[in-house]
């Protein structure tokens, strides 16, 4: 089969002992294709700088809710530079996170639309990044709404009105290794029966949210672990793996505009 990482953070410094080891046991399962995502002007420079050495690799740019209080015009100048390269397809990861507040509000949502506009501008997929936002990620995007906008929400874990909601907008629904977690991922796993298949992405989101069961002998997760989130899904979804695999692969291509037939 041929499995689709769609989202990776593999210029984290954890990677740097084994890359190619990790690459190496990324093909062994099949995970053919990763897209390393920027959260700041920093990542987004190793991004796009592994994604022109590595094949199979792809990158995207952006300024994460986390780090907008550091968030320039400048910022935003360099990495639209950035996104001049064939291996960037996709402007992200951005959004609201209320959670943790690394970032005041102000800063998160001013940030957060000028990022709109620019993919918008640009013609670029987005990637949305939304925790505890009590529905104001919503409310932007409905108040700033574009008939040229694409996006999946990145690493989902809201509630069914939600899900609805970016359904309606037409975005897809990235699913990481939280599905595979017994108590936490029960609200998902009720969920994932509803998504349409054609708007489903798969995800790591490593090195972080391991999927059980290599969470118990592994603290870093990897592009390989992304197999056990499609079985998973599968699983619940009471679907064939590697038909389901293909559908996904291709689900992921069409967003980010990859040819689906090449490395």
């Amino acid at each position: 089969m041929r499995i689709f990482d769609s989202h990776c953070h593999l210029d984290d410094r954890s990677f740097e002992p084994d890359f190619l080891d990790v690459l190496h046991r990324a093909a062994a399962a099949e995970v053919y294709r990763m897209l390393v995502v920027g959260i700041n002007r920093s990542t987004s420079d190793r991004v796009v700088a592994l994604a022109n050495t590595y094949s199979g690799l792809f990158a995207s740019v952006g300024v994460h809710p986390h780090d907008a209080r550091s968030c320039t015009q400048e910022t935003l100048d360099h990495l639209t530079f950035l996104a001049s390269d064939p291996k960037v397809v996709a402007w992200g990861e951005i959004g609201l996170d209320f959670n943790r507040m690394f970032s005041p509000k102000k800063d998160q949502e001013g940030w957060f639309i000028r990022q709109l506009e620019i993919a918008e501008a640009l013609d670029l997929p987005l990637i949305f990044h939304e925790r505890d936002s009590q529905g104001r990620l919503l409310e932007i995007l409905k108040a700033t709404s574009s008939t040229r906008r694409t996006a999946v929400v990145h690493c989902f874990s809201g509630t069914e009105a939600e899900l609805t909601q970016y359904l309606e907008m037409g975005f897809y629904i990235g699913i990481t290794g939280i599905v595979t977690v017994s108590k936490r991922g029960g609200p998902l796993r009720q969920m994932i029966p509803s998504i349409p298949v054609d708007r489903l992405l798969i995800e790591t989101d490593a090195p972080y949210l391991t999927p059980t069961p290599q969470r118990n002998k592994h603290r870093r997760n990897e592009p390989a672990f992304v197999r056990q989130v499609l079985m998973k899904v599968a699983e619940v979804r009471g679907e064939d793996p590697e038909a389901l695999a293909e559908i996904v692969w291709a689900n992921t291509c069409r967003l980010f505009r990859i040819d689906p037939s090449t490395s």
